[in-house]
């Protein structure tokens, strides 16, 4: 969890706000925002609130049309760092049987709601599945979505969730949580060949949000500590980081340029533009699901264009 949480996901807002903005939220059923074709959702459906339509995405491919899922923040254009919630998604949280949250300091709005609605929901927190901490004197990542085998883990404890809220199709969610967990293995395959092919390779990233995968592919994030950390924090990056950041691309010291669209800036923009100028590939990655597409799609595209970026 980051020290500071200026752009951390919003906290709730309250009073007045929260009655403006009932009708104009962000929340919807993930089902509509992917390109995954869904099963009819059952009248008796599981109702599941997950914080990203990432892992509305996931729990439906589990859940199949046993479940009927809320993904808050579902707009792959959204910085999910300054959502602010509203009382459409503390509504869903009342009535939801599982919540999947991210957890790691990225989505604390949602344990806040779940307090204030006397939630007796089962909640899965995806970084307390992962077991990632903190390194020594570090930050922990908390962007465990881009970690395959947390996914994998992940899959497994939703089965067991959702088996615990409709026993009689436990053996069902069990057996999709396996079909899910064996599209990861290619996934998984190809991040093992950019090892073998490039391993020990410069790249550099503009936030952690990748960096499971970077670091999963056996390359060398070469970007200075404290330019990703402000941009992820959404401080100023000093004069001397910038310039250190930017030698990365002139100096031809990195392959490609991992970039997060959803937090682009001034700062970010310049890296962007440098690395072009070098002739450096940049490989835009983002948060959320992009619409028509389910998480394995989603994924098999990020990595596919990382491994192109440095030429396969």
């Amino acid at each position: 969890m980051r020290a500071s949480s200026s752009r951390r996901l919003a906290p709730l807002i309250t009073g007045v706000s929260l009655a403006l903005l009932a009708g104009c939220g962000n929340s919807s059923d993930s089902g509509s925002d992917t390109g995954a074709s869904q099963s009819p959702v059952s009248s008796s459906a599981i109702p599941v609130v997950a914080s990203t339509n990432v892992y509305g995405d996931i729990v439906e491919q589990i859940g199949g049309g046993n479940v009927k899922v809320t993904s808050i923040i579902s707009d792959p254009d959204q910085d999910p760092h300054s959502y602010e919630a509203n009382t459409q998604n503390q509504l869903a949280l009342s009535k939801a049987k599982v919540v999947i949250e991210n957890g790691g300091g990225y989505d604390d709005f949602i344990d806040r709601m779940l307090k204030s609605s006397n939630s007796s929901a089962e909640v899965i927190n995806a970084v307390e599945v992962s077991g990632k901490t903190a390194p020594a004197g570090g930050e922990l990542n908390e962007h465990v979505w881009y970690d395959f085998p947390t996914v994998g883990k992940l899959a497994d404890s939703i089965a067991v969730a959702l088996g615990k809220a409709d026993p009689d199709d436990a053996a069902t969610f069990t057996k999709n949580a396996e079909d899910f967990e064996a599209k990861l293995k290619p996934l998984e395959a190809k991040e093992a060949k950019i090892k073998t092919d490039h391993g020990g390779e410069g790249v550099a990233i503009t936030e952690p949000v990748p960096l499971y995968m970077v670091e999963a592919s056996g390359l060398k994030n070469a970007t200075p500590e404290e330019f990703s950390e402000a941009i992820e924090e959404g401080d100023d990056v000093s004069p001397r980081t910038l310039q250190g950041t930017l030698a990365l691309f002139t100096d031809k010291m990195v392959k490609a340029l991992v970039y997060n669209e959803q937090t682009s800036g001034p700062q970010t923009e310049k890296v962007e533009q440098a690395a072009k100028a070098a002739g450096i590939p940049v490989v835009p990655v983002t948060e959320t699901l992009p619409e028509g597409k389910d998480y394995v799609g989603w994924m098999t595209a990020n990595v596919d264009a990382l491994a192109s970026a440095l030429g396969k």
